[in-house]
């Protein structure tokens, strides 16, 4: 499902903030926004912006500038959204009435997406700045991109996994990287490029060390296979902080593809242990996960946590032990949860 940075959307709810006279606070799907007093009434449609989005340089957005604006050497001007705290009260993105945008059609409904109406982009650092490495192009077809659905940009899919069997994992503080072979051969890719093998890529490096093609190809024969798509997370001095604070680099795989499959979680473990991989870290199997955790607030309080060094960890990431297609987000069922505690405390 292609992630809507912006996105025609009905007012849930409105409810008080103590103490503030000024502000209150607004529902729409699974976020909470702070709001000015008055601004919205419950059904109300407003323009939702997502944290993460990247507003362009329009008098309809100067009022953020004395707290959102950034200037990219990738993006350029403009102003990042990411969540903030008013009077206590975690706000994660943005909501405007839709008449302040004229380019907004008249009969727009609720879920239309006007990221592209609106100039909105994704707010990203520039990958090669953080992987190194000569890029050679795009991603290949057998490698997806890693992005996950945020349970509170799509709340339905809560339900979604009743009566199934799920895992809960780690979401690791890193890069996405990504390996495989095809009938083009070897691949080595991070998050959106595919990368040449120089000496300048500190994860092609880490691939030789390891002897990962080599064992991929020796993986492959074996089992008869035609493509081969192991992606992890990076997590490694100079990377995001290094909020694992790791000594060394480490690659955390979550997602094994054979033969254009997505695997299920004991052949991706299998997988693992064969090839001498380490895994994301399996915080929990279980049943029906609605029945455990009936809402949105009751999974962002699951994925509070720390990592071993004791630093926040970034959040949770969920999916059905065996692959399950779902039509809402056209892709097998994931989800994560991102740890607000964490958004507060690094979301920069």
């Amino acid at each position: 499902m292609t992630r809507k940075l912006a996105s025609i959307q009905k007012i849930e709810s409105v409810e008080p903030i103590e103490g503030a006279d000024k502000i209150e606070l607004a529902h729409v799907l699974g976020w909470r926004c702070v709001v000015n007093k008055g601004q919205f009434q419950p059904s109300d449609l407003a323009v939702y912006f997502e944290i993460d989005s990247f507003l362009p340089i329009r008098p309809e957005f100067e009022f953020l500038r004395a707290s959102s604006y950034k200037k990219s050497d990738v993006l350029g001007e403009g102003f990042r959204l990411k969540t903030m705290k008013f009077r206590g009260q975690i706000s994660q993105g943005l909501l405007l009435p839709v008449g302040a945008f004229p380019a907004i059609p008249k009969d727009a409904q609720i879920g239309d997406d006007v990221t592209e109406i609106l100039g909105v982009r994704k707010w990203e650092i520039e990958e090669r700045a953080t992987s190194g490495g000569s890029v050679i192009g795009t991603l290949p077809r057998d490698v997806p991109h890693t992005d996950e659905t945020r349970i509170q940009a799509c709340p339905e899919l809560l339900q979604a996994f009743a009566g199934l069997k799920y895992y809960i994992s780690t979401k690791m503080d890193g890069s996405s990287h990504s390996i495989g072979i095809d009938e083009d051969g070897f691949h080595v890719t991070g998050h959106n490029y595919e990368y040449k093998d120089d000496g300048q890529s500190s994860f092609y490096n880490l691939v030789n060390e390891r002897g990962y093609k080599e064992k991929l190809q020796a993986f492959m024969a074996k089992e008869g296979l035609t493509t081969l798509t192991i992606q992890g997370e990076l997590c490694a001095p100079g990377i995001q902080r290094n909020r694992l604070k790791l000594l060394k680099p480490e690659w955390y795989v979550f997602t094994i593809r054979e033969n254009g499959k997505r695997v299920g979680l004991d052949r991706m473990l299998a997988i693992c242990d064969e090839l001498g991989l380490t895994s994301v870290p399996i915080e929990e199997v279980d049943f029906d996960l609605p029945s455990k955790y009936p809402t949105v607030e009751a999974l962002l309080d699951r994925a509070d946590g720390n990592y071993p060094n004791g630093g926040k960890k970034e959040g949770i990431v969920i999916r059905p032990t065996e692959p399950v297609f779902n039509e809402t987000i056209s892709a097998s069922l994931s989800v994560k949860v991102v740890n607000n505690k964490y958004l507060l405390k690094n979301d920069d």
